[in-house]
């Protein structure tokens, strides 16, 4: 395999996590497996890209020094990045995270996880509000459980004109005490919500979401420039996946998109499927946001991982075809079958973008935005061993979490 640029020939890094005790419908297993040394591989590490390293892995934790009764397992010719962490993400598997029982949820994460996908948020789509605080109620026990990471509601507080695959009759302004009602439901596993910040009440609920230590995205908006400007300075962080439902860029009205870009405070998704972005567009917002603020996502559904034809998507019918999803009524996209594996192997084999910005896209900078860097989102002694291998064509070979192979490499 061909050297990154930037490499350093002969360097050792090592890596592991704390005993997790996940439930026993958990699609994360315990481990009690011996240490592992994960020896001439590529290593994608804060500080750039190592050839020839390894990894160390010491129970669920990486370390920095490998025990005596360590098994070496040789993964020559492979790349390990970190494992996958997805913020927006409303199922897969055949599974919803906005209408499915628990072990449905569980199969969708399940799903994910096996494309590389170690750390998730569930996302909800727009519903009725007693019925979402019901599904945060359901999901914030998962959360508590480790199974997801937390709960990202979009919508219902969304704008009419920037629906997308949502149910208009449902939506509603963001009326800080009904946005406040979701986050209670959650029972302190709300990490995210999506507002239109223009509607009434917005800039307000930004603010409460800022107070309760909540992400306050800005989507499904139609926000001129200055309104998006007064919700970042409320406090907004996130643009949800940017360019996707909201005004394009005009050269008068230049709208949400060059607000979102040029604030170093913000933090853009993008959908990397090849469908909801032209790669052009793509190049963009690396340009302009650079690497440290973009973070790729699924926005999956649940024909994610599992194939084409009918599926519900809250109570809008969606038809997925060639793995495109978009509503029967009005053909508006409807979120993606995409799994993030298939994200990164775009992203660096047809975006040519290096691979530590990928590596930073898809692990650490929503790691970070999650408060949880201290956990994920890179190849560093103390962290949990959530990693992925990748072979030289950069396909998926292998992955583990919390020190357990879940995609077993069969290497060594």
């Amino acid at each position: 395999m061909a050297a990154h640029p930037g490499a350093r020939d002969g360097a050792e890094f090592a890596a592991t996590a704390a005993e997790a005790r996940p439930a026993a419908t958990s699609p994360h297993p315990a481990t009690d497996q011996s240490p592992l040394i994960l020896s001439g591989a590529t290593v994608v590490l804060p500080t750039g890209t190592v050839k020839d390293g390894r990894v160390i892995v010491d129970g669920t934790r990486i370390v920095g020094s490998a025990p005596e009764n360590a098994q070496v397992i040789d993964v020559t010719n492979h790349w390990l990045v970190p494992g996958f962490v997805d913020i927006h993400n409303h199922g897969g598997g055949g599974a919803s995270f906005t209408s499915g029982t628990v072990e449905d949820v569980l199969k969708g994460i399940r799903t994910h996880l096996n494309h590389g996908t170690t750390t998730l948020v569930a996302s909800t789509v727009t519903g009725d509000m007693d019925f979402l605080a019901q599904r945060a109620g359901l999901l914030s026990e998962l959360a508590e459980q480790g199974d997801i990471a937390g709960i990202h509601f979009e919508g219902p507080f969304i704008s009419p004109c920037r629906k997308g695959a949502h149910a208009e009759n449902l939506l509603r302004h963001p009326d800080p005490a009904e946005v406040r009602k979701l986050v209670d439901a959650a029972r302190g596993q709300a990490r995210m919500v999506t507002l239109a910040t223009e509607l009434p009440g917005g800039i307000d609920s930004v603010r409460l979401l800022t107070e309760q230590g909540v992400i306050a995205a800005i989507g499904h908006t139609d926000a001129t420039y200055e309104q998006t400007v007064e919700a970042i300075d409320a406090g907004a962080t996130v643009a949800t996946h940017l360019f996707n439902a909201m005004p394009q860029i005009g050269h008068r009205a230049p709208g949400p998109i060059a607000a979102l870009l040029e604030d170093e405070r913000i933090t853009v998704e993008l959908i990397n499927d090849g469908t909801h972005l032209h790669p052009a567009a793509l190049q963009l917002a690396f340009h302009h946001a650079a690497a440290p603020r973009v973070a790729f996502i699924t926005d999956a559904m649940d024909a994610a991982g599992f194939g084409d034809g009918r599926y519900l998507l809250g109570p809008l019918e969606v038809e997925v075809s060639e793995g495109v999803a978009r509503l029967v009524e009005g053909g508006s996209i409807a979120g993606s079958t995409l799994t993030l594996d298939r994200a990164f192997k775009r992203a660096v084999t047809v975006d040519r973008l290096p691979v530590e910005d990928v590596v930073a896209a898809i692990s650490a900078n929503p790691a970070r935005l999650l408060g949880m860097s201290d956990r994920i989102g890179s190849l560093e002694p103390g962290k949990d061993a959530d990693l992925v291998l990748l072979d030289h064509q950069f396909d998926l070979k292998g992955v583990m979490r919390r020190g357990e192979w879940v995609v077993d490499p069969q290497l060594g």
